[in-house]
């Protein structure tokens, strides 16, 4: 049986919320992907560990005798990784900074040189992450501190250190291509370049979710980094 702590974090959190979007959210993950992982817990454990019925979401028998378990093992994990860290910060004095794709790319070499000059005995590695993890490695404690795009997933403490226009590009011959300004209403049915659905509200924030009031997005092709070259 090969059982992943992050499904586990899922199972937790759907327990906890009885509710899929709710968990979801909780988690910035998508409600189908989060679906998926729950799916695979069951398999792997031989069991099923949550009932969906119209009424909303509940623990079977399988399912309640799991979610202790899996908090406590959670919670162990949690306080070795957080020691091992800890440890391994101080032999090496290492600060591991995150970022997400093209973010960071313009404040890196100003904060390397900062960096440098509060901590010159300390060394700063760079860990370049996929929209894919839209912390930047924060929430599974690979980074300490990270650049990345909002909106920012829960539990995360931030500061916004800049702002930048949203552009749109089009083909050179589409019919909008020739204004200088392009209203969002007018590329509500439109196909856009998607980010991974395990970017959650950052994907929803990019697609316009909220603006297109039940209109449906049209996705073109979905791309995990900004050099990705798009195909189809």
């Amino acid at each position: 049986m090969d059982v992943h702590l992050r499904d586990l974090r899922y199972f937790v959190a759907v327990a906890e919320e009885l509710n899929f979007t709710r968990a979801a959210e909780r988690l910035y993950v998508s409600q189908p992907a989060l679906s998926k992982q729950i799916r695979q817990l069951e398999q792997a454990m031989r069991a099923t560990l949550l009932r969906r019925d119209p009424r909303g979401v509940t623990l079977t028998a399988a399912g309640a005798l799991l979610l202790p378990s899996a908090r406590r093992l959670l919670e162990t994990w949690a306080g070795t990784a957080r020691a091992v860290l800890a440890a391994e910060t101080q032999d090496r004095r290492m600060l591991r900074l995150g970022m997400q794709t093209s973010i960071g790319r313009n404040l890196y070499p100003a904060v390397l040189r900062r960096f440098a000059e509060v901590k010159p005995d300390w060394r700063l590695t760079l860990r370049l992450c996929e929209w894919t993890d839209p912390s930047a490695g924060l929430l599974d404690e690979s980074t300490d501190a990270a650049f990345i795009w909002l909106p920012v997933p829960v539990g995360l403490e931030y500061r916004v250190l800049l702002s930048e226009p949203r552009w749109v590009a089009l083909p050179e011959e589409h019919h909008l291509a020739g204004r200088t300004e392009v209203e969002l209403a007018d590329l509500l049915d439109e196909p856009f370049v998607a980010l991974p659905e395990q970017a959650g509200p950052m994907r929803d924030f990019w697609l316009a979710a909220d603006e297109r009031h039940g209109r449906p997005v049209r996705i073109g092709v979905e791309v995990s980094t900004p050099d990705e070259r798009p195909h189809g």
